[in-house]
């Protein structure tokens, strides 16, 4: 009875020593869980260098499809965003996510520009730095546009686009809520305070996905410690706002799909009437109950719409409005 007793306090200990570690040292598990994740999604992190910024990037190797898929993530996100999505794809795809220079764990350069023309500039240099000609594009808010404008500018090394959540810069007939703050001089997602960072995080998601706590917590504070700089580029992107609408009057040569979050609090799904016209042949899907990050909300439903586009590529297939 002694020993059970004597193995029933070294248990009990071990549980309180890691939940005291899981809340009182949160930066010692971040990385041991995120590396955790993407060994689930078959995905590595590795380092590249292209136009003078050091990349960070997850990549899953070589798959039986030829094309890689390059996943592109919004103002303010970072790679691992798109790691639940890309788990039913890697089996099949090379899939790659970058922190775009600027974001993540890539270099942010005192003085570069990141505005539109740099990224576009930027996602050329690094699909050469990876020794990828051509590639399917997905990408959400920012990545969604950075990917359309590329593929309008060389269109011979990008097999298809995907607004994986709504592209930044359509203008909406319906104002989102983000607009009406953007409209009354705010910075929504450039988070000051602990408080501006809950606030954030309502406006972005509508069904908020589990997040391991030193996950959340090493987000806040990357949010909080870069507030400044985060300011100036969402200012850059801000003389940008309409930028996809206007580039898009010309079209996309590539097949494209847009699924657009039918609770997207970001840019309302009334955007998708404009873009609709700007793009006829798109396939265009409202994720019902969803907000602004679907790959983060409902990454397996989400990624299983984004394989049966992918699918429809090799075969006969229907554009259109879809629900």
């Amino acid at each position: 009875m002694k020993r059970i007793a004597t193995i029933s306090l070294a248990a009990a200990a071990l549980v309180v020593g890691s939940i005291g570690l899981y809340y009182g040292a949160p930066s010692l598990l971040q990385e041991p869980l995120l590396h955790l994740n993407r060994s689930l999604s078959g995905m590595e992190e590795k380092t590249t260098t292209a136009a003078m910024h050091t990349v960070h990037y997850l990549d899953s190797g070589a798959a039986d499809e030829g094309v890689p898929l390059v996943l592109l993530h919004g103002i303010f996100a970072e790679k691992d965003h798109w790691v639940d999505f890309a788990r039913p794809l890697t089996g099949q795809y090379r899939v790659i996510a970058p922190d775009f220079p600027g974001f993540g764990e890539s270099t942010r350069l005192e003085g570069a520009p990141y505005d539109y023309a740099a990224h576009t500039a930027r996602l050329g240099a690094l699909l050469d730095a990876l020794g990828i000609d051509k590639a399917h594009l997905a990408g959400n808010s920012m990545g969604g546009t950075i990917a359309a404008l590329f593929a309008q500018q060389r269109p011979e090394r990008v097999a298809s686009v995907a607004f994986i959540g709504a592209p930044h810069g359509i203008r909406s007939p319906q104002p989102s809520t983000m607009d009406r703050l953007i409209n009354t001089g705010h910075r929504p997602l450039v988070a000051h305070d602990a408080r501006a960072f809950e606030r954030m995080m309502g406006l972005v998601f509508e069904k908020r996905p589990f997040l391991p706590y030193p996950i959340l917590h090493a987000t806040e504070q990357a949010a909080l410690r870069n507030a400044p700089s985060n300011a100036g580029l969402w200012d850059a992107q801000l003389k940008d706002r309409y930028l996809l609408e206007q580039r898009l009057r010309s079209g996309l040569p590539q097949p494209t799909l847009v699924l657009w979050g039918g609770s997207d609090r970001v840019f309302d799904r009334s955007g998708m009437e404009p873009l609709q016209k700007l793009l006829p042949q798109a396939r265009l899907e409202v994720l019902t109950g969803i907000g602004h990050l679907p790959m983060m909300e409902a990454p397996a439903e989400t990624a299983e719409r984004y394989a049966r586009f992918l699918r429809s590529l090799t075969q006969p297939g229907a554009a259109g409005l879809q629900d």
